[in-house]
This record gives C-alpha cells, structure tokens and sequence, in this order.
C-alpha cells in the first residue's frame, strides 16, 4: 500500500498546466484526486495518478460525490473556460475548502478568483514567460521569482570577482545582490562564506531584487 504525504489535493482541470502538477504532486507521494469533463484526457491518465475521475467541476452534486468536500487543498487548473473557472472556484469556496488555488490567465481573471474566494492565484503562463525572458536576455542558468520584486538566479560569477574573497568584495554594497551559495565544477553546491574565493567555471546562487539581479547577471 503506498505512503502519502501531506494533505491529499484535488487538482481540477487536466490541461498541460493540471496534468503537469497532478502527475508531480503523485510523484512526490500526494495523495491526488484530478478531475476533468473530457473522458480521453482522464482515460489516457488512468493508472498515472491516486485517483481520476471524469466529471463536470461546475456541478456541485458531482464535487459532493467525489468526496470533495473532504479535501483540505484544491487547485482549478481550468484555464480556458473562464466561466468554468469562476464557478468552479466558488463552488469550492461554498464547499468551505481550507486552501484554494487557481490558475488565472489574465490579471482581470485573477481579480475575480480573488475576490470570489481563492486563496492563491497563479498565473503560469506569465510567470513561466517571464522566467524565460530572463534567461534568454541575461547569463543566468536558471531563475526564479520568490516575491513581487526578490528573485533568486544562478549564474556564472563575473570576472571582476573571480580569485576574490566575497568578504572582500563590496559586491553587495555595489550591486546590492548576495551570493548565497557557489558550485565549484565538478563539486556540489556550497554555502558562501566571507572566505568563498569564486573561480571561473563556478556557478553561483544569487538573491537580490529583480532588477540588481539582472543587473549583475550582465556583467562580463
């Protein structure tokens, strides 16, 4: 018999968005109920995930009879249907889940998910188009955005810090970022230290604002 994790989740919506999270948060060992109105989708999903069922969100004697209401977590992954989403989100609500989550693929969208009830809203479309944006601009390996304004990149270190102690550095009086963490090649990543001396091929973990970030991942 398997071992879960967590408090089980509902993920309704199996676009690529809902699919790519139901199959994760199964892969993590949650416990997952996914639900979607098209029976090829749940079919071809079948075996993939704890549970599957082919239902209609939008009717709430078809939640109560999955047993949604006992469900601690819920995510509308329904993207398209901006009318689904709505209501699904307030049927939810009106079920009194604890924590809900829904995808929003406009600011307006995500308006209205807010003030119908939704405890979270995303917007994976944006975030992950502008997560590439940074990539695609900058040096950075790799990018994420932790807060309105406060991101985390990895990146090569500039050459003007190279064979340097980070204690003496000044690069956060300069630049206003933190080298959190340095990944020698070939080694695993590290804490930094006032002592870390970066070397070129090196891979570094920064924190800083969006905008020191990017500024300081576009130094030769």
């Amino acid at each position: 018999m398997a071992e879960y994790k967590g408090d089980p989740v509902v993920v309704i919506g199996l676009g690529r968005f809902g699919t790519s999270l139901a199959l994760e948060l199964t892969r993590r060992g949650t416990e997952v109920l996914a639900i979607d109105n098209r029976p090829k989708i749940t079919q071809s999903l079948a075996g993939q995930i704890t549970q599957i069922a082919t239902a209609d969100a939008t009717d709430m004697e078809a939640l109560r009879q999955l047993g949604v209401p006992d469900f601690y977590q819920a995510v509308v992954a329904v993207g398209g249907d901006i009318e689904a989403s709505i209501l699904t989100t307030s049927l939810l609500v009106e079920l009194e889940i604890n924590d809900i989550w829904a995808k929003a693929i406009s600011t307006q969208h995500g308006r209205i998910l807010s003030r119908i009830g939704a405890h979270h809203v995303v917007f994976p479309e944006h975030d992950m188009g502008e997560r590439v944006a940074h990539l695609v601009s900058g040096r950075m390996l790799d990018y994420m955005q932790v807060d309105e304004n406060f991101a985390l990149a990895k990146t090569a270190p500039p050459k003007e810090y190279v064979g340097v102690p980070l204690g003496r550095s000044n690069l956060r009086r300069k630049y206003g970022v933190t080298i959190v963490a340095v990944k020698p090649r070939g080694e695993e990543f590290t804490y930094a230290t006032a002592e870390t001396e970066l070397s070129y091929g090196d891979v570094v973990l920064v924190s800083g604002t969006t905008e020191q970030i990017d500024r300081f991942s576009e130094l030769p």
